[in-house]
């Protein structure tokens, strides 16, 4: 017996709420871990009972895949690169160096700052005892088996910082993007830093349930090959106006001639995949490189290298590199524009490249569209 995440694929509501749970009871499996606003179960059973339902579900004509679950962890701890010449950006006392990069002032000049946008982030949880955070109204719930929503691991709370973290922080530079949007901050890591299918989709779901605009996944699986239900879980977000953002992956090593390949969930179609870039706004040496499938492109790129946010007491601020810290900026942007402009699902993600910043030393399989920008003033 094994574990296995069953996939309908359907925009049909009476499928994914009625007709896909009775099917998977009806060849005894258990729906406690099914999840109707995706379409999605993870079950327990033997790869011959999941394949006689598959049979019955091609004859009924409903779209249903199985695969075994997955392991996943919190994608950060890459080693930053340094080329010789003084980058263009650098850490001041105001602003870190990725909201610089990213044009944070555009924002602040216009009055956006994400208010009224709800961006769950998913990973390892949020220190809601932060200074930074302990005023604010966030929402926390807890995925994993026998742990609360605190952050004991460091990587939920920097990722959450730089998606929703203040302009004007207790001490040091203003460090989040979107600082009045409202944070969901979604436990789906252990303290150890990974999860699995069963725990992110459950995040994915109950943001969705929440009516959060962006999803963003700063975690990953080095799978080359798509994972089906991240395709069905971004597909169904889309259509209910959420956008899913995740990090690209740090399995490259540049430096020695590997460029790696953008992993789950990352590789869905239907999730926004993000790449690390330095303050050089060079890639960064450990981002993922596209993969030659549909969905395993590189979308955008934005800051990931060497990212001063929030961590947990008593240390309160770390700097750390990966395409985990590239995610959540994207995020923050996406609430930005969300804010300013109301636009949704696959609206956003379309609005989000139109702003993009070109990167002409850069190969587009290593950072898709540019690098993320806030729009310039006039466009808001």
């Amino acid at each position: 017996m094994a574990r296995y995440v069953v996939t309908f694929d359907t925009p049909d509501a009476g499928v994914l709420e009625s007709e896909a749970p009775e099917l998977l009871a009806g060849y005894g499996f258990s729906t406690d871990t099914y999840f109707p606003r995706l379409g999605i179960g993870v079950v327990d059973g033997e790869r011959d009972q999941l394949a006689s339902l598959r049979a019955r579900c091609g004859e009924l004509r409903r779209p249903m895949t199985f695969t075994q679950e997955l392991t996943y962890h919190a994608i950060s701890g890459g080693e930053a690169s340094v080329r010789p010449g003084a980058p263009p950006f650098s850490d001041t006392a105001d602003l870190t160096w990725g909201l610089q990069a990213v044009g944070i002032d555009a924002a602040r000049a216009a009055g956006q700052s994400g208010a009224g946008v709800r961006v769950a982030v998913l990973d390892t949880g949020l220190d809601r005892h932060h200074p930074d955070f302990s005023a604010r109204a966030v929402v926390t719930q807890s995925f994993v088996p026998g742990e609360g929503p605190y952050d004991a691991h460091g990587h939920g709370t920097h990722c959450a910082g730089t998606a929703c973290g203040p302009w004007a922080p207790s001490s040091g530079p203003g460090y989040g993007v979107a600082p009045e949007a409202e944070l969901y901050a979604g436990k789906v890591l252990g303290d150890e830093g990974s999860g699995s299918d069963t725990t992110i989709l459950a995040g994915i779901d109950w943001a969705l349930q929440n009516e959060c605009h962006i999803i963003s996944m700063s975690l990953g699986a080095d799978v080359r090959e798509v994972h089906p239900p991240y395709v069905a879980a971004g597909r169904r977000a889309l259509e209910q106006g959420a956008l899913v953002i995740a990090a690209a992956g740090n399995n490259a090593q540049r430096s020695a001639g590997d460029p790696g390949f953008v992993g789950a969930p990352a590789n869905s179609p239907y999730v926004l995949a993000v790449a690390a870039v330095g303050p050089d706004l060079r890639t960064a040496d450990f981002s993922a490189r596209s993969s030659p499938h549909d969905g395993g492109e590189v979308n955008v790129a934005a800051p990931g290298v060497e990212v001063h946010s929030a961590w947990p007491e008593p240390e309160r601020y770390r700097s750390i590199s990966g395409t985990s810290m590239a995610a959540p900026h994207v995020a923050g942007l996406a609430a930005l524009i969300c804010g300013a402009t109301g636009v949704r699902g696959q609206d956003l993600w379309d609005r989000l490249l139109d702003h993009v910043a070109a990167l002409p030393q850069e190969d587009p399989l290593d950072v898709g569209a540019g690098l993320a920008k806030a729009p310039e003033t006039p466009s808001w």
